[in-house]
């Protein structure tokens, strides 16, 4: 790992925080490997069930890539074949949430945006400014941000680079809650240990459903899911479930 990033598994739950408050938490090509590193032991080890992802201090939950470090790239190609953050938090199989402490600008907004789950602080920014500085997003920003919230708002953002503030985000559905910053991480916790609390096999084929939801056509969709739902009706983890409710209690759920 790096120091520039926090990686911690508190039972089900994992935390991935990005570590650098002074740069607004602007991701660097280390960092960026660091948090693929993480993703994938989220999605090796068991124990894990959540994942939260953060940022630093009070002001930012992240930045972006930090801009310091574009000109390192030696061609366009290869600034396009990079370790992308986004993709890494996107890609896992273990339910996500975000709490997003603070401003969220460009890659910023997309890792918020790869995460399965959004929650805010009230003191919290929304912006896709790239367009200021002469290029687009690239980790998914149009599509993510018009699955969110629509075409008109997407566009929106994307064409004018301007921030929204936490009760708009709330408003177009960019974020599930707003929260007051000093109880925006027991909220998150508190939503995780929820989320952990289910079947885990489940719970990530919910994701991937979800998943399937927002890019396949209805009908194909449908037919997936039906498919989805049979093979979690097939674990153990469902003949628990049933039996603790014919029984009237707590199910213990195994991941079999």
């Amino acid at each position: 790992m790096t120091d520039a990033l926090l990686f911690e598994i508190d039972g089900p739950v994992a935390t991935i925080t990005l570590n650098r408050p002074d740069k607004f938490n602007a991701a660097t090509p280390e960092m960026s490997k660091a948090i693929v590193a993480a993703t994938e032991e989220c999605d090796r080890n068991p124990q894990v069930r959540c994942v939260i992802v953060t940022g630093a201090g009070p002001k930012a939950f992240c930045a972006g890539s930090d801009i310091a470090t574009l000109d390192g790239y030696a061609t366009p190609w290869d600034f396009r074949n990079r370790t992308d953050y986004c993709d890494a938090i996107h890609r896992m199989r273990k339910p996500s949430l975000a709490a997003i402490n603070g401003h969220a600008l460009g890659g910023g907004l997309e890792t918020a945006l790869s995460c399965d789950i959004r929650i805010a602080s009230a003191n919290a920014k929304f912006a896709a400014p790239e367009i200021k500085l002469g290029w687009i997003g690239g980790g998914g920003m149009a599509a993510l941000l018009t699955n969110a919230v629509g075409s008109s708002h997407a566009a929106l953002m994307v064409m004018t680079g301007d921030p929204i503030d936490a009760a708009r985000a709330l408003a177009w559905g960019l974020v599930s809650e707003v929260v007051e910053p000093d109880g925006l991480m027991a909220r998150a916790r508190a939503l995780a240990a929820t989320i952990s609390s289910r079947a885990p096999i489940a719970a990530e084929t919910a994701k991937a459903n979800l998943h399937a939801a927002a890019t396949m056509p209805l009908d194909q969709a449908m037919r997936y899911e039906r498919d989805l739902q049979a093979i979690c009706f097939a674990t153990d983890d469902a003949r628990e479930g049933r039996a603790a409710f014919a029984e009237k209690r707590v199910p213990v759920f195994n991941r079999r």
